[in-house]
This record gives structure tokens, C-alpha cells and sequence, in this order.
């Protein structure tokens, strides 16, 4: 999965990273970091305030693929606190890391779900005590929710992201098998008609699922429809 830095971008987004050092400077923080998934590009995009050598080693060292905090959070719908993860190996290695650049393993990620399927990540840490730690996120959790909101939306706004994420790319054979079932055919019948097998169906109709960011081949169809690209029997 491949990793874009919004904050290099000359757009909107750039100025965002500004919000993030905002946060910190109101709320006693020492980093912040945003990270969205596009579910249509499989591409993880985002900005921080991380020193840059941290940024650098982080991607280069794919911490992105095994980071528990991300990879936990993006699965929850709850704000994820860091400390639960503190017996995980893959986390016990990146913070090992993040200490040689003054990052604590003291933070917690906030989720952000969006109706396309995507996902937002807000995270921000501050090195002190747990008891520390727990009182000041008692006092600024709704705001950090708040602001993990307010930054995703901001980025899913952005044109190039939204056109991905409103008309995802369906290939025609996707299309052709989508139209199928909303005409009311079974998927064996589909496999009939166009002379494929069962099993090949079912790698389109998933891929046409995950594509659309829907759970079952209906949501996938209506929400198809929704976008035009294919019709109402």
C-alpha cells in the first residue's frame, strides 16, 4: 500500500499541517498525525508533525503495514489508547525506534468513518506519566474526536479524493455482472450467460464490493445504481 504526503501537495491539505501543530500547542500535545485509507486506491495519504528523519525512516522502514495503531484503530469504531498495545511485539519495535527521534509510546488514535468506505486516523501523543496520560485524555477526548472529524473531512473534500471515492472505477466485465444481478439473475446464471464460470462471478462481484465499499452484492448494486453506473430494472 502506497503512501502519500498531503502535506507536500499544493493544495488545501497542505495547510493542514497547521491544524495539526494548533492541536498540540492547545491541548498540551507533543506530535500529531493524520492517516486516511482510500479503500479505491489502496493508498494511505496523510500529514504530520513527526520530525522529518522519523517520517523518512517510518515509511522507509514500512511501519506503515504493521503500525498496531493504525492497523487496530482502522478496525474500531472507539478511540484506540496506545497503552493497550504495549504488549504487542510490532509495537514494542516502533516505538523503540520513535524513542531515538523524543516520540513517547504514550498517544491514543482516534477513528473516522466516512460513507464511502473510507477511513480517517488521527492520532497524537505526549510523553508522561500514565496518571498524566489519563487525566488529560479525560479532559480533551471529545475535542480530539472533534478535530479528528473536522480533519478528515477536510481531506475527503479535497476534488481528486472525492471523484476517486464518489465514482470508484469498475471494470466493464464488473459493470456487465453488476447489471446482471440488478436485472434479477442469479449469480449461476450470470456465469451462464457469459459463458464464465461460477467461481470467476464471485471474483468480480467481490471485487466490485470492495470497490464500492459495500458489505453484501445488493449494497453493491444500489449503491451502483446510485452512481450511474449501472440502471434500474
Amino acid at each position: 500500500m502506497s503512501v502519500i504526503d498531503l502535506s507536500k501537495l499544493p493544495s488545501q491539505e497542505s495547510n493542514l499541517r497547521n491544524y495539526l501543530d494548533t492541536v498540540c500547542e492547545t491541548y498540551e500535545l507533543d506530535y500529531a498525525a493524520y492517516a486516511g485509507v482510500n479503500p479505491i486506491a489502496q493508498t494511505v495519504h496523510g500529514f504530520v508533525n513527526y520530525p522529518d528523519e522519523w517520517q523518512t525512516r517510518y515509511i522507509r522502514q514500512g511501519f506503515q503495514h504493521k503500525d498496531p495503531a493504525l492497523l487496530v484503530a482502522s478496525r474500531s469504531i472507539a478511540p484506540v489508547d496506545w497503552q493497550r498495545l504495549r504488549g504487542e511485539a510490532s509495537f514494542q519495535t516502533i516505538f523503540r525506534a520513535a524513542h531515538d527521534f523524543g516520540i513517547s509510546e504514550q498517544g491514543l488514535t482516534v477513528p473516522v468513518r466516512g460513507p464511502y468506505g473510507d477511513v480517517g486516523l488521527f492520532s497524537v501523543t505526549r510523553n508522561c506519566s500514565d496518571r498524566e496520560w489519563s487525566l488529560l485524555k479525560a479532559n480533551i477526548l471529545s475535542k480530539l474526536q472533534s478535530a479528528a472529524v473536522h480533519l478528515h473531512d477536510n481531506v475527503v473534500r479535497s476534488q481528486a479524493l472525492t471523484r476517486q471515492l464518489t465514482h470508484p472505477t469498475l471494470s466493464a466485465r464488473e459493470v456487465e455482472i453488476l447489471q446482471w444481478v440488478a436485472a434479477g439473475k442469479s449469480q449461476q446464471d450470470v456465469a451462464d450467460i457469459l459463458s464464465i464460470s461460477n467461481r470467476t462471478v464471485e471474483v468480480h462481484l467481490r471485487s466490485s464490493r470492495s470497490k464500492l465499499g459495500a458489505l453484501t452484492t445488493a449494497q453493491a448494486v444500489g449503491r451502483a445504481i446510485g452512481l450511474g453506473l449501472i440502471y434500474p430494472y
